[in-house]
């Protein structure tokens, strides 16, 4: 694993370097309030050629700030009720297309896709006031209120309530899945969205902020380490406008069973910054997969377990 992390038995103890901030209930609770003042205005247009059993829209909703938030939809042929599934994409990538959302709705799982704003996708994206580095962790760093990741996790939470609002689909049967940054922002959304059932985090991204920018080697981390090399008085300000976006802080809040992955030699996330976030995670019923041999990625038998697993728990009553 990384030289900058510990022995897998110190990882088994380690406690995050991260604190929740004061009043952190009250701002995602005032900030998800004043998004639902905007209605979702979904739009779903149909996109072709068919895929065998399963029909697919290209997606377009209503997100923080009224930014037209795209992504895709995939469902299976027939009237359902169907649960469902919202899959988030990886750090500078775009939501998952037709092909990539067809092995799930094939099993009988409606899932939509959702691009980041700003990423590879075509989700609009304001821009925010004041300098920041490369990249986008470090957008909006003045404030928790003009943060980047403010704006994408309540998009990311209107995601899933944009898939509960179709007619064949379950809103009571719903999980939330994504690797990387995709990870970090399904943990996000099951902690600030009651409508999550069930979350698989692969090698979840923003986790334990503090942690991640000492010791990862490669990676988005990386933005927040080299902008306080040029900023060094911002460093106060940085680490507390990210507590409020911070896996780790909204743990607590993710009362949904939970099955999250790890990886020892990832040098992008590194593994105590999942561990530590793991220890907090409310309920009972969740499961950290260690993969002691691979770096920022998961394996094919992650893959599978990962579909059988999604397709299982919802399956349940």
């Amino acid at each position: 694993m990384p030289s900058g992390d510990v022995s897998l038995d110190q990882l088994h103890l380690y406690v995050p370097e991260t604190q929740p901030p004061p009043h952190l209930a009250e701002f995602w609770d005032d900030t998800l309030a004043a998004a639902g003042q905007t209605a979702l205005d979904v739009d779903l247009t149909p996109a072709g050629p068919g895929l065998a059993g399963v029909t697919h829209h290209q997606l377009s909703f209503s997100g923080l700030g009224g930014a037209r938030i795209t992504g895709w939809y995939a469902r299976p042929d027939g009237h359902g009720p169907f649960p469902g599934v919202v899959w988030y994409h990886g750090y500078g990538g775009r939501g998952g297309r037709p092909l990539e959302l067809y092995t799930l709705a094939a099993q009988g799982a409606a899932v939509l896709s959702m691009d980041c704003r700003g990423q590879a996708g075509d989700s609009q994206d304001p821009p925010l006031q004041a300098g920041h580095g490369a990249g986008w962790l470090t957008r909006g760093l003045g404030d928790p209120a003009t943060h980047y990741y403010r704006y994408v996790y309540v998009d990311a939470v209107r995601a899933i309530d944009a898939l509960a609002s179709f007619d064949e689909v379950n809103g009571g049967r719903l999980a939330v899945t994504g690797t990387s940054q995709g990870g970090g922002l399904a943990l996000a959304a099951a902690a600030l969205s009651r409508r999550a059932r069930f979350v698989w985090a692969d090698v979840p991204f923003l986790c334990d902020f503090p942690r991640g920018v000492s010791t990862a080697t490669e990676g988005p981390y990386l933005e927040v380490a080299e902008l306080l090399r040029r900023r060094p008085d911002w460093e106060e300000q940085t680490f507390r406008t990210l507590a409020h976006f911070d896996a780790a802080n909204l743990a607590p809040r993710v009362s949904c069973p939970a099955i999250v992955t790890v990886a020892l030699w990832d040098p992008i996330c590194p593994p105590s910054t999942i561990f530590g976030m793991f220890r907090r995670l409310a309920n009972a019923d969740k499961e950290l997969v260690v993969l002691p041999y691979q770096g920022h990625d998961v394996p094919y038998e992650v893959d599978e377990r990962r579909l059988t697993t999604l397709v299982s728990r919802l399956s349940r009553p």
